[in-house]
């Protein structure tokens, strides 16, 4: 059974092989992204996709894939905002996911945009290279002690509570679901008004849905302390862009740290260091002192590389025999 790849990079490449070899699947990797352009290049009989964050699953790409005898998308991710689920399930296309993937290595990377931010080691580390060892500019601020609001308290938002309870900080959470786990360690479930307005820092766990977009806005903003920082390391479209740039201009929002952007298909995971940037409002983010951007690396480990190919491999197997990885499929035939 043939498996084909969109927006593969070489450590996808490296790793799925590694895995395969328990598997004995055929294949096919191509660096570019799905989307009507490349759709047809899938030959007939193909078992298998495999899409990332920005693919594009429209409608109109699902019914080429159907005509081809495509059986499942997998997204080697977790999240599935890009994928038109109705149209999989109106052609009999089973949706798989990476539902969870080393949670560990995002919560630790938005620890590490968290500090970086707050304690300034990117512009201490470029001084000290210039022989500056000059300490003014480079005030920080104790985490100890502080109220961080986590917005999201799955499998990624419990692991960055207990790190940040580890900091000694008060955490107060908002989600739906409320987990008996984390209120027993001291976390405390709240309103989204009340995580905004007691918060020194905010950090994002959610994912994608069309109530939420667009979470961080004006409005929302508002609410927050003045001074407060912001970590996004789910998807870029909880924020509004404009919203938080005039934020940042007035000074409301004193620190901004994301490993995601909305409009992150045009940029992300590409070299652009030869190229003219045209997206105006990420080259204005990037020129505060005071906001840090990361090219959606928070899951990059070889841990959770490894765990996103044995997952992809092993429910496209399952599929393949008649069983469904309940963990992990979106849409069943």
């Amino acid at each position: 059974m043939k498996i084909l790849f969109f927006s593969a990079k070489p450590y996808d490449i490296t790793t799925f092989n590694l895995h395969n070899a328990h598997y004995g699947f055929e294949l096919e990797y191509l660096e570019t992204h799905l989307g009507p352009h490349i759709v047809n290049a899938v030959e007939q009989d193909t078992f298998a996709v495999c899409v990332f964050v920005n693919d594009k699953l429209t409608t109109e790409v699902i019914e080429v894939l159907a005509a081809k005898g495509v059986k499942v998308i997998a997204l080697r991710c977790a999240g599935f905002n890009n994928v038109q689920l109705a149209a999989a399930k109106t052609h009999g296309i089973t949706v798989c996911r990476v539902p969870a993937y080393s949670p560990e290595a995002v919560a630790e990377f938005a620890v590490a945009i968290l500090l970086t931010l707050n304690r300034k080691t990117h512009k201490a580390y470029n001084r000290v290279r210039e022989q500056n060892f000059s300490l003014t500019g480079l005030l920080g601020f104790n985490l100890h002690g502080k109220t961080v609001g986590v917005v999201g308290t799955g499998k990624i938002g419990k692991a960055f509570c207990k790190i940040m309870l580890g900091f000694g900080c008060k955490i107060l959470a908002f989600d739906p679901f409320e987990a008996p786990d984390l209120t027993a360690t001291g976390v405390q479930y709240c309103t989204f008004d009340e995580v905004l307005r007691q918060s020194d820092i905010i950090s994002l766990h959610c994912p994608l849905t069309p109530e939420n977009r667009y979470l961080i806005n004006q409005d929302t903003l508002s609410k927050m302390k003045q001074g407060a920082t912001l970590i996004n390391t789910s998807r870029g479209a909880l924020i509004d862009t404009h919203a938080v740039i005039a934020a940042l201009k007035t000074g409301w929002l004193a620190y901004l740290g994301i490993d995601v952007y909305e409009q992150e298909e045009q940029l992300f995971f590409k070299d652009l260091s030869g190229s003219i940037i045209e997206d105006d409002n990420i080259q204005r983010l990037m020129s505060f002192p005071n906001v840090l951007v990361t090219g959606h690396q928070a899951f990059f480990t070889a841990d959770a590389l490894s765990q996103i190919a044995e997952t992809t491999l092993t429910s496209i197997q399952q599929i393949s025999k008649g069983i469904a990885p309940d963990s992990a499929v979106i849409v069943k035939e």
